[in-house]
């Protein structure tokens, strides 16, 4: 069976808030973090509006000098590691620095370097390009700094499955504290692609909203009006922690990681599977990993982007594996109010779970406003945050590629 693991640190850097406790009220008051864009000029664009973390600032995390050297995704992931710490109590001095990692998932990295880079070669030439481009670009760059920040020796790399990623990598470090591979483990996802390109690409794949006229209301899943995902940034980590050494120093667990389950549709390179297959295989086998029936998870965090099938798809895959249960199962959407962070959001949205678990309230899918057929029966927690007495919560996260992870957290036993 192996170790039981523990959640006993949260950090967050979001458009609706800069660590947990902000992020969690914001959450509650169904505050939207979306807005028009203002980290470059939109003429010309379609789009027009994202989820930016706009009061951010590096300069309370690193000197000049290595602001410099860190593109923004790498910036937020070491920024929430070191929140996540700290909530966490964990004293590194006193941990086994070859039995402590962090493994950090991105969709892209370092794109606003990619972006800023080929610039400068096309306009001042090849001998101008920067010699801290590699390094900033890389996708492994987040938790290579994280370690060197921390000194954390155990296993560091970084994992890339688009919007699955964060949640992958939740689920890798997972496996490593439970084999006893390492006590300590530092993970989740980091994203920050609000530029030109990004969002033009983006567009051009008829995947975002165009309701420019209205930022706050455009995130809307499950909604019948929903019309794509509003492109958003940030990182979410957490500290997933060996259960006995979490007691013995008593911190506070947040919640128990129970167990996971990860598939493939094998279908589209960007739809998921028309009837949800792999969904429901990824929910199914991570009921049977955590050992629980379907009428023991009281909420799900939906993966629900606002797109018109991605959502729909979800909430049949939701029935098919809950059925009767359906009922009494809520299920909402925080991308409601964060927008999809992409890389990030499995990492963020598992650590909303651990909140919920803690505090037993789930947020809202806000701008639920006219039910979509498609997507009925359930109870979508629409537009304020409700309590509900909460034992088992599931996150689902998935990606272009046809990736799913579901991932289940329960109250501590």
């Amino acid at each position: 069976m192996g170790h039981r693991v523990a959640i006993t640190g949260l950090g967050a850097i979001t458009p609706i808030g800069h660590e947990k406790d902000q992020l969690w009220t914001s959450l509650c008051n169904g505050k939207s973090g979306i807005s028009h864009i203002t980290a470059f000029d939109t003429t010309g664009q379609d789009v027009l509006i994202a989820g930016e973390v706009v009061d951010f600032e590096p300069g309370k995390w690193f000197d000049k000098k290595e602001e410099r050297r860190l593109d923004r995704f790498t910036q937020f992931a070491v920024a929430s590691a070191a929140l996540a710490i700290e909530d966490s109590g964990l004293n590194l001095d006193k941990v086994d620095r070859y039995k402590a990692g962090t493994i950090i998932g991105t969709g892209i990295g370092g794109i606003i370097e990619i972006e800023a880079q080929h610039k400068v070669l096309l306009e001042r030439g090849p001998s101008r390009v920067s010699p801290f481009m590699i390094t900033k670009l890389m996708a492994n760059a987040a938790p290579g700094y994280v370690a060197i920040r921390f000194g954390l020796q155990a296993a560091n790399f970084s994992v890339i499955t688009a919007c699955a990623s964060g949640a992958h990598a939740i689920v890798e470090a997972f496996r490593i504290v439970q084999s006893g591979e390492a006590d300590v483990m530092i993970a989740g996802g980091t994203e920050a692609t609000i530029t030109p390109l990004c969002v033009s690409a983006f567009n051009n794949m008829k995947a975002l909203s165009t309701r420019n006229d209205d930022p706050q209301r455009a995130s809307r899943p499950f909604d019948k009006d929903r019309d794509g995902f509003i492109i958003s940034e940030g990182s979410g980590i957490i500290i997933l922690e060996e259960m006995d050494n979490a007691k013995k120093r008593g911190a506070t667990i947040y919640a128990e990681m129970l167990g996971f389950a990860m598939s493939d549709d094998a279908y589209h390179i960007t739809a998921p599977h028309p009837e949800g297959a792999g969904a429901c295989i990824a929910m199914k086998n991570a009921l049977k990993d955590a050992k629980l029936n379907p009428e023991q998870i009281s909420y799900i965090n939906a993966h629900a982007t606002s797109t018109p099938l991605g959502d729909m798809v979800e909430i049949s895959a939701i029935k098919k594996v809950f059925g009767n249960h359906v009922k009494s199962l809520s299920v909402s959407s925080t991308k409601s109010m964060l927008g999809h962070q992409l890389g990030a959001s499995g990492g963020v949205e598992a650590l909303i779970c651990a909140l919920i678990v803690d505090k037993g309230v789930m947020p809202p899918t806000i701008n639920y406003e006219t039910p979509d057929p498609d997507c009925n029966g359930i109870d979508f927690v629409p537009n304020e945050a409700k309590e509900k007495n909460i034992e088992n919560v599931m996150s689902n996260s998935f990606g272009f590629g046809g990736h799913n992870v579901s991932i289940i957290l329960g109250k501590l036993r």
